[in-house]
């Protein structure tokens, strides 16, 4: 029944095509006779201009005045070229003509006046050349000129084809991708499944009463696979894939974008069942309410769109797709059931969903045994699909440069340094002094991580520099992957982040630019934790921010008055310098191991973080098996360090 469908559908595209096609052409001509005549027009306007025709007594006046430079004797005419001043050159020649006359005196003038004369035979065989290069030639030639010109108008359904759909169709298999092929996204895969079970299967659902969704909206940050879920979806079922962009449907002239819609839908209900992907649909989504502004061409797309949604059966097996990262713009008609009626999250994916990521990516790459994709998985907490995918790429990439065959954990570490860091900058050379502050401010940072219960432990610290503008970073990994942050891991971070400014202040008694990130990161954590999470004992459980682009750049905007906004201001402040004095008195505790660490950081420029822990345990004296215990008891130290600060400051 489908294939029937298909057929008839293919044979009223073929009809159309031929009808416009035909069309096409009676036009093509209609111009090309209209721009013929038009030539000829023009052709003989000219010739009348630069010929004229004199009487006989005119010419032998001009004769006896030596104006005549030549004549050409040419059947029944006589044509007489002028003769032109050197000084003063016309823009064109006029050439004068009249008629013959039986004169045997005329030859013995035109030789007493030094005139060039000759006789013109006729060619009686170029009569049918002549015509064919001055009328079949021009019209053949303008012809071919207006067929190459205008034809893509007709072929495309309007001029210029504006108002034809130009989605790419991708016919069952050809998409190449399966739900195999998507992985970390496995909520999102069985919310598409059903569609699958009920292209292939309609008639179960049709019995109990159950309808195909008429669409469903994916939703989620750049790079999560949106797109690939739809290709996937498209490749499990086996029906036709139309793929277009928001913008696809967005031109200069008014309802242009309607008319898309429309031919979209009707080429989408001839070859149903099949599958429409409109990515990035927010480009003609965008909410009518006028607060992030449009236009009429946008927003007659936008309600031709809404219509044909309304409108199409669902019993045919036609399913919309729409991928977008700003879902709170759409508008909300949009968003209805009875159009979008799914909304699938697509997120950033977990630990286990960043494994199978990775171990989608790696199939194909040579492995060493070595290789732990897990380390890796908890070394990226926060990337993407896609992220994962260029770590892959990057560390083959480095096993080829270093003339291997497989690819080495090494290469994958590095490969993550270089996605979040950028390449390292071997032409940048530090001044002594500062690899001296460098190596200071990064050991702060470690040792300030290393001192603290409950922070994440330390991979690495290197004070080479990176493209993307750090000059030296330590590289944290966490132990486990975790979902909450409580207040107290909050002002660990704080006070990690504050730790290189810290260790700065505390060795040369300066401070440096080399901060400005770490004070950045430190601001968001302490203004999040008092505007959202009620985290301050001076606002308590109020929120004073709320998120805009949660997909994307996940920017706050606050929500009170003034006032409130300079109260906030003074709260954050007071955690950010609570935290700077717990991160001074740490590293003022253990300053010989800064110290040395420091120096071993500038010998070495990179250090592990099995070497960072094992020199501050031989520093402390701290055996190799009670290494578990510390934290705990440099927690100790700090503590009763504190309160003696305390003690001090109350006498």
């Amino acid at each position: 029944m489908n294939n029937e469908n298909n057929q008839n559908g293919s044979n009223q595209n073929k009809d159309s095509n031929n009808k416009t096609n035909k069309n096409g052409m009676i036009a093509i001509i209609i111009a090309t006779l209209f721009v013929f005549i038009f030539v000829c027009w023009i052709r003989e306007q000219v010739e009348r201009t630069t010929k004229q025709e004199i009487t006989y007594d005119a010419f032998l006046d001009m004769l006896n005045e030596n104006k005549v430079e030549s004549v050409e004797f040419s059947g029944n005419k006589i044509m007489i070229k002028p003769k032109v001043s050197e000084t003063e050159k016309p823009l064109y020649v006029i050439t004068y003509y009249t008629g013959y006359i039986n004169d045997d005196s005329l030859v013995e003038k035109l030789n007493k006046a030094d005139v060039k004369y000759q006789s013109v035979v006729e060619d009686s065989g170029s009569g049918i050349l002549e015509f064919f290069m001055w009328n079949v030639f021009p019209f053949a030639l303008i012809f071919g000129s207006m067929w190459f010109l205008f034809r893509p108008m007709f072929k495309g359904g309007g001029m210029m084809g504006v108002g034809k759909s130009n989605a790419k169709v991708y016919v069952e298999k050809e998409t190449g991708v399966t739900f195999r092929d998507v992985a970390g996204q496995e909520e999102a895969k069985d919310s598409l499944t059903e569609v699958v079970d009920f292209l292939h299967n309609p008639g179960k659902y049709a019995k109990i009463g159950a309808k195909l969704p008429k669409g469903a909206l994916l939703v989620g940050p750049p790079g999560t696979g949106k797109t690939l879920l739809a290709k996937a979806l498209a490749g499990e079922a086996k029906v036709p894939f139309f793929s277009l962009s928001g913008s696809d449907f967005v031109e200069l002239y008014v309802g242009v974008g309607a008319s898309r819609v429309r031919d979209l839908f009707k080429q989408a209900q001839q070859k149903a069942p099949c599958i429409i992907f409109i990515d990035e649909v927010d480009a003609i989504g965008k909410s009518r309410d006028g607060h992030h502004g449009g236009n009429d061409e946008r927003e007659q797309t936008l309600n031709q769109l809404l219509s044909e949604m309304d409108g199409f059966d669902t019993s045919k097996g036609l399913v919309v797709l729409a991928a977008t990262n700003r879902p709170e713009v759409l508008d909300k008609a949009l968003l209805r059931p009875g159009r979008f009626d799914r909304r699938v999250i697509v997120d950033k994916p977990d630990l286990k969903g960043r494994v199978d990521i990775l171990k989608v990516h790696a199939k194909d790459v040579m492995m060493d045994d070595s290789v732990d994709l897990e380390e890796i998985a908890l070394a990226t907490s926060g990337a993407v699909g896609s992220d994962l995918a260029n770590m892959i790429n990057e560390a083959a990439i480095m096993a080829v440069k270093d003339n291997r065959k497989f690819v080495r954990q090494s290469d994958l570490f590095e490969a993550v340094e270089v996605v979040i860091a950028g390449k390292e900058k071997k032409d940048r050379i530090l001044g002594k002094d500062e690899k001296k502050i460098v190596a200071y401010h990064e050991v702060g940072h470690a040792l300030v991580t290393a001192l603290q219960k409950g922070s994440e432990p330390v991979q690495k610290i290197t004070i080479v520099p990176r493209t993307m503008g750090a000059l030296g970073y330590v590289m944290q990994v966490p132990e486990e992957e975790k979902y909450l942050m409580s207040k107290d891991e909050m002002l660990i971070r704080i006070t990690t982040s504050l730790g290189g400014r810290a260790a700065e202040k505390i060795i040369f008694d300066s401070i440096t630019t080399g901060a400005s990130n770490d004070i950045e990161q430190a601001t968001k954590i302490a203004r999040a934790m008092v505007t959202q999470y009620g985290m301050s004992d001076a606002f308590g459980m109020i929120g004073l921010e709320s998120v805009e682009n949660r997909y994307l750049d996940g920017r706050a905007v606050m929500n009170c008055s003034d006032e409130t906004a300079t109260a906030v201001d003074q709260e954050v402040m007071k955690i950010l310098k609570e935290c700077y004095n717990k991160a001074e008195k740490l590293l003022e505790g253990n300053k010989d191991v800064l110290d040395k660490i420091a120096e071993y950081l500038i010998r070495e420029e990179t250090i592990t973080g099995k070497e960072f822990m094992r020199i501050y345990r031989e520093i402390k004296g701290i055996p190799e098996e009670e290494k578990e215990n510390t934290v705990d008891e440099s927690e100790k130290k700090i503590s009763q360090e504190e309160t003696k600060v305390d003690d001090a400051d109350a006498k």
